[in-house]
């Protein structure tokens, strides 16, 4: 064998060998990726989880507003991501406890029991009007000392929520979205499928409650989202028995 020809089987098995660490250094760091993504939703390979809606009122069987419909695909497909499954529910058919599958709960209490159920037994810092009278407060969200009020098309508010509890041991997480109206539902799914690896590297595996703002629906749709504030703190602290919230948000 002549150098050229030496040079020449060098060079390739060089080539393959760069090739082949590149490879493996994509596929590590895609793992890794998608096991923290995994460890954040609760959802390992081929692991169930729990899509809870609302049931709309045009008959017994489920039927799911539209931008509901939306909210499920964004989440369906990080599900997918995840490699894991998904089933989904009525919000009266949903009776099960916490820890045994990661559950995504989309829509208010006023029309979804099982948010109800979460709000009052893991958010006891958080109050949402649910009066079926047409009044300025209707809808409006009370965190804390703190009152977010509604103005359809212009300024609403969604909660989203990472919460775990004991029986879970914070592998199987509940999510909660809970808007104002039906496109803030869609607008907090959105935003999480945005900026979960941001929320990953901030949060962890650990418990956390956003309170959003969607910015002139009527126009934007679901995709201008302003996080306010974080109020974890104030949503899991109880409300004193005659809590009066002590401001009133609007969009200026």
């Amino acid at each position: 064998m002549n150098d050229d020809v030496r040079n020449i089987v060098l060079g390739v098995v060089a080539a393959g060998i760069s090739a082949t660490l590149g490879w493996l250094a994509r596929t590590y760091l895609w793992k890794r990726k998608l096991r923290r993504k995994q460890a954040f939703f609760g959802l390992p390979d081929n692991s169930e989880s729990l899509l809870v809606v609302n049931r709309g009122a045009s008959g017994p069987e489920l039927a799911v507003m539209r931008y509901d419909v939306f909210a499920l695909l964004e989440l369906a497909a990080l599900i997918k991501d995840c490699n894991a499954h998904a089933q989904v529910l009525p919000h009266d058919a949903a009776r099960q406890g916490f820890g045994e599958r990661t559950e995504f709960c989309v829509g208010g209490p006023a029309s979804n029991r099982r948010m109800a159920a979460h709000l009052s037994s893991l958010l006891p810092g958080v109050r949402v009007n649910v009066d079926a009278e047409p009044s300025p407060d209707r809808g409006a969200f009370q965190v804390g000392t703190e009152r977010y009020r509604v103005e359809v098309g212009k300024s609403e508010y969604a909660l989203l929520a990472r919460l775990t509890v004991e029986q879970s041991n914070g592998t199987r997480p509940v999510f909660l979205f809970c808007g104002q109206t039906a496109i803030t539902n869609q607008a907090a799914t959105r935003y999480l499928a945005r900026n979960h690896e941001r929320l990953t590297r901030k949060y962890g595996d650990s418990t956390f409650v956003l309170l959003l703002r969607v910015v002139n629906s009527g126009a934007y749709g679901p995709d201008v989202v302003e996080l306010v504030a974080d109020v974890t703190r104030e949503a899991k602290t109880p409300l004193p028995a005659a809590a009066a919230p002590r401001n009133s948000h609007r969009a200026s």
